[in-house]
């Protein structure tokens, strides 16, 4: 390369570098001090980017690098922040690309030049970017865990389906005979005893009432009703070729079933611990409506850094709850944020929802909003929006938030939905 670097774009750092990270390789740019801009390619292995770092560990002396790279996880920013002497800026796949386009309007794209746009960025943006800064281990751990427990609960909601739908292909009657989820253990204790008709058919009567007894049917008027539906069905098909092939496609989402249940049960135990040991747990554990589920959840969206936005607008914004606004000439519009971290968006308008129901100025909002015929999920994210507000001053305060006491703020301010909120808070404590 023939670019010759220029020490003011070093400032605090002994080099700069864009690493584009691929599967098989990933391509750097560097610029140290003194020396051209050069251009290389590591081939992917755990020995061969520790052996990378260790060179340029020496030959930067162990100053500080700082490295611009596509990722704010995964496994590249793992190992490059085990180096306290680098200093890692991460960079949303939007900025790098809407970068490359401005000066390759034909949309090429090859992992050098990209490497060269992260490095760019670095080289004239820096005081725009925002170094990647870690949580307390007991956090980063606790983040982990909870999106892990998604994941699975996510693909649980998808095998669901996939039985939903077999089912329907052959067997429709299981599934009202099973219950709304399938997921249970009386639907998979079913499925897995009788996954045809013709097999609870042959089943006694007693043998079947004492089936849900055991799983909890307690009501002999349901017990009866799905007997009966039982003994007045008929086979949907007799074609082997449809139900012979569906039963084996049953048994196989059935296991998996029965296996996601133990596992997201494990990842349940081991949030509930976490979150007991966390030392900011008590801002976050007696939110109305929050739960064993989503308690834990908000306290790593929030997490310990506290100097990590400068207001409670800069959360709301990276967290996706500010909307956009967007003007040109005399047209105004505004809209979705479109990038944003996903599941701490979804956490916060999930948690929105539920406060509708357990607190009472946010289901006096909720009402006096769809009195206005303003949509569900539009109500939800302004609420969320409002939470933020408020939880911004008790996580910069480290107290925890009291209902009476923001009950009391609205009447003083006069809220239009004050005293909706007070009757609310009346019928919820009676």
């Amino acid at each position: 390369m023939k670019n010759q670097s220029s020490d003011a774009t070093l400032t605090g750092f002994a080099a700069l570098i864009g690493l584009d990270w691929g599967h098989g390789a990933h391509a750097i740019a560097l610029e140290i001090s003194g020396a051209n801009t050069e251009t290389s390619t590591l081939e992917h292995s755990a020995e061969n980017l520790h052996q990378w770092l260790d060179q340029l560990e020496k030959r930067c002396g162990g100053r500080p690098v700082a490295v611009a790279i596509e990722a704010s996880k995964g496994a590249a920013v793992y190992a490059l922040l085990e180096r306290p002497w680098i200093t890692v800026y991460p960079i949303h796949p939007a900025t790098s690309t809407r970068t490359r386009a401005a000066f390759r309007p034909s949309g090429a794209k090859d992992d050098t030049p990209d490497a060269l746009v992260l490095l760019s960025l670095l080289q004239h943006h820096r005081d725009r970017l925002r170094p990647l800064q870690l949580d307390d281990e007991a956090t980063r751990t606790l983040a982990r865990l909870v999106e892990a427990r998604r994941k699975a609960v996510d693909r649980r909601t998808l095998l669901s389906n996939q039985l939903q739908s077999t089912l329907r292909d052959y067997f429709p009657q299981a599934l009202e005979l099973v219950g709304d989820n399938l997921a249970a253990p009386l639907a998979l204790d079913f499925l897995e005893r009788w996954p045809r008709l013709t097999d609870v058919q042959a089943a006694r009567n007693a043998t079947l009432k004492s089936f849900y007894q055991r799983h909890n049917v307690r009501r002999p008027e349901l017990i009866e009703s799905r007997v009966q539906r039982i003994r007045s069905a008929r086979l949907l098909t007799r074609d082997a070729a449809v139900t012979e092939v569906a039963v084996r496609t049953v048994r196989l989402l059935v296991a998996e079933l029965r296996v996601l249940q133990e596992h997201i049960a494990a990842f349940e135990t081991a949030i509930a611990q976490a979150f007991a040991a966390h030392p900011e747990k008590n801002l976050f554990r007696e939110l109305p409506g929050a739960g064993a589920v989503l308690a834990p959840r908000l306290l790593v969206a929030f997490g310990t850094l506290r100097d990590r936005f400068a207001d409670a607008g800069a959360m709301q914004r990276y967290f996706g709850v500010a909307p956009v606004t967007e003007k040109s000439g005399g047209r105004v519009w505004v809209h979705w944020r479109w990038n944003a971290p996903v599941f701490v968006r979804q956490t916060l308008v999930e948690w929105a929802g539920q406060t509708v129901v357990y607190c009472p100025w946010a289901k006096a909002y909720y009402e006096q909003q769809r009195g206005k015929r303003v949509g569900h999920w539009a109500i939800l994210r302004a609420l969320a929006f409002k939470w933020l507000r408020i939880l911004w001053r008790c996580w910069q305060k480290s107290e925890a938030y009291e209902e009476e006491k923001y009950l009391r703020q609205l009447e003083q301010r006069r809220s239009p939905i004050a005293a909706l909120a007070r009757q609310f808070a009346k019928q919820m404590a009676s």
